[in-house]
């Protein structure tokens, strides 16, 4: 009986396989029964089920898991892999499994309808919209910088502790919710991950574990870019599966927060990606805007850099190429490069708040 489920468990991969191409092809369908109605629901429940936890339940959970693996393997190089009848079936029962999982408990939103869309704001733009935008965010990390520090060549440093920043980052929800309800956030669930120092090394800021539903941030960051990496994951705990979406998420949290070190946050991170996109298009008009910054922003910048530089390793391009892989199998052609459509969502928001005034 044991090894009829198993074999059921294992068929139902395929088809679960299929079943995901047919959504794909719907995003209205996922949108309106699972982004919208279905995930909100179920989502805060497990959000309200541990997020009181002063530790990542996810993690352990994930460490578990790693430990489970490394005995099946250690016994099956014992057996070297003999007899594979007996467990091929197992490994893709397993499979069919954490696959079911991780698409009910918040993979389907990949396949949702995109983030313009779902705002009703526009996804194109000229260059010379792109231009003026960067204008307008140099004027206001220049004027926030200003602000937060005593001349115009020192990185701004953040103040707050790791938790604080972490109580800011929802306070900042509350505040965004107001002109997006899309974007109310309840049950809070913003943790430190218990591998902050491993994630440094692969490369990356944090992540949504999909199983229990935690916002994960590495806090060994720089302590500038926890505000919109901690917005960032709480983007994607909302049903934003796409790294650009969660990005702009994270910009319209950060800039339009009451805290004037959160918007400063939002401003540059939000003022990167748009240099960076006017330097691929017309490199004469970046140089001009670079000029018009603060250095302090720049310093800003540089001690980003260092760190991940001090943080290269043989394995990071790996665990880099291995997670391009994954956005590319989960709806996002472009992989990592998709994070340039944060640019396209930035202008036209800008565009619209400009119209409503």
């Amino acid at each position: 009986m044991k090894k009829k489920g198993l074999c059921i468990l294992a068929f139902l991969l395929p088809v679960q396989i299929i079943f995901i191409f047919f959504l794909a092809g719907h995003p209205e369908l996922v949108e309106n029964w699972y982004s919208r109605f279905l995930y909100p629901e179920f989502s805060k429940l497990m959000r309200y089920g541990h997020g009181f936890l002063p530790f990542s339940l996810g993690d352990l959970l994930y460490t578990f898991l790693g430990i489970l693996i490394i005995r099946w393997l250690l016994r099956r190089f014992n057996q070297k892999f003999r007899n594979p009848r007996f467990w091929v079936i197992d490994v893709l029962a397993i499979l069919s499994v954490v696959y079911a999982c991780f698409h009910i408990f918040w993979g389907f939103n990949y396949y949702r309808l995109p983030l313009h869309e779902a705002l009703e704001i526009e996804n194109d733009y000229t260059t010379e919209e792109l231009y003026q935008l960067s204008e307008i965010l140099i004027i206001e990390s220049n004027k926030l910088h200003n602000q937060l520090t005593e001349n115009d060549s020192v990185s701004v440093v953040i103040p707050y502790s790791k938790n604080e920043i972490f109580e800011k980052t929802i306070e900042g929800y509350s505040n965004i919710s107001k002109d997006f309800p899309e974007l109310t956030y309840k049950g809070e669930s913003l943790k430190r991950s218990l591998y902050s120092i491993p994630l440094s090394y692969m490369g990356f800021n944090g992540y949504l574990n999909p199983l229990t539903g935690e916002a994960q941030v590495n806090t060994q960051i720089v302590p500038y870019k926890i505000p919109t990496t901690a917005s960032h994951e709480i983007g994607h705990q909302l049903g934003f599966a796409k790294e650009n979406e969660a990005n702009f998420i994270a910009c319209l949290s950060t800039m339009n927060h009451p805290d004037a070190y959160f918007r400063y946050s939002g401003y540059t991170f939000a003022l990167r990606y748009c240099l960076n996109e006017l330097y691929r298009r017309d490199p004469e008009k970046f140089k001009t805007l670079k000029a018009k910054m603060n250095p302090g922003i720049l310093e800003n910048y540089r001690e980003v850099e260092e760190f991940w530089l001090a943080h290269q390793n043989p394995f990071e391009p790996i665990f880099q190429a291995f997670y391009n892989r994954f956005l590319i199998v989960n709806n996002q052609a472009d992989g990592m490069k998709s994070y340039s459509y944060v640019v396209a969502l930035l202008v036209n928001y800008f565009s619209e708040e400009k119209n409503r005034l």
